[in-house]
């Protein structure tokens, strides 16, 4: 049977774009609508860790909907942000963009079976920031030299602990710039790496600033330099790897992304809401001055532009680590 099909005015024809994109303007100025689940692909205590729940409470807060952290450790950052990159990309599934995940291992693994370009878009930077090299409280090693003096004495004999590309890179540049040997062991997660650093088992290691600063500060570890450009306002006596070694920066950044189909109104909205998440006064106050984060409201273009930056930028320090792609 034939069906009546009423033809379409020059008025209807111009009005479909509009009708098509209304629920897309709807699903924006309404999102989120259910729980957000943000993956941290490390286990909890570590930076990203902390920031993701400080920025997520803003979040739940703001919106009503509630905001899940879940850890999900595992090769690097690696298992996390596989999770991500088959999540459905409609904003209710975020990873915590860490270093790892977004600068370093693309330089470190052969194939660490996705692309941070390709199949993630960060839509918010919560902060950039360095590391301590720090030993226990009970460490002979009083001074950076005095460290670089024992290892130079005992060739292979130190060890350091690592637990994601923030930690080992710095240490292996180290061990190159100073030329001296060491080992480094891996961990799954810092605690461990905190508990065997106490007990004596590793030497040494580096932590970024955020997950250090409590150890540090009630005295459990010493920290022997810093790994920013010049000293911090926040820890003034504490030395800068470059005053020993010219040039000697290693910095990351802690960020959020999603995958990258997710719909740019949907990214822009996020990207307003974890704005609006570090620079309320008291959260930019705990970023800042406690966890020594520099945190600044970004758009979506400069977020991508900076996730750019680190990539390249760890792409030299891995190559000065000399450290060979797994």
């Amino acid at each position: 049977m034939d069906t009546f099909r009423m033809p379409l005015s020059r008025r209807s024809l111009f009005a479909l774009p509009l009708l098509a994109a209304l629920p897309a303007a709807a699903q924006t100025e309404t999102f989120p609508t259910k729980a957000i689940r943000i993956i941290v692909p490390f286990a909890p205590g570590g930076s990203g860790d902390i920031t993701a729940r400080l920025v997520g409470k803003y979040i739940e807060e703001k919106t009503g909907q509630p905001f899940i952290v879940e850890n999900k450790p595992g090769a690097n950052g690696i298992v996390g942000a596989m999770s991500v990159k088959v999540a459905p990309p409609d904003g209710y599934t975020l990873m915590l963009a860490t270093t790892s995940t977004n600068a370093a291992n693309v330089h470190m693994y052969k194939n660490p079976g996705y692309d941070p370009e390709k199949d993630f878009a960060v839509v918010g930077i919560i902060g950039s920031s360095g590391t301590f090299l720090v030993v226990a409280a009970d460490s002979p090693y009083k001074t950076l030299a005095e460290l670089l003096a024992d290892a130079k004495a005992r060739p292979g004999k130190l060890n350091f602990g690592y637990f994601n590309a923030s930690s080992q890179v710095p240490a292996e540049v180290l061990g190159k710039r100073a030329g001296v040997e060491w080992q480094g062991v891996g961990y799954k997660a810092i605690g461990n790496a905190w508990n065997d650093l106490y007990g004596g088992a590793i030497n040494f290691m580096f932590v970024d600033l955020t997950a250090g600063r409590g150890q540090v500060v009630d005295k459990k570890a010493r920290a022997l330099a810093i790994s920013l450009p010049s000293r911090s306002p926040l820890y003034p006596d504490i030395p800068v790897l470059a005053e020993s070694f010219p040039g000697f920066v290693t910095s990351g950044f802690l960020a959020i992304a999603v995958p990258k189909a997710t719909p740019l109104p949907i990214q822009q909205r996020l990207n307003t809401l974890i704005n609006e998440a570090i620079t309320a006064p008291e959260n930019n106050k705990r970023l800042t001055e406690e966890f020594a984060l520099t945190a600044k409201p970004l758009t979506l273009e400069q977020c991508a532009q900076q996730d750019r930056d680190e990539r390249a930028k760890w792409a030299d320090y891995v190559k000065i680590a000399k450290i060979e792609p797994q």
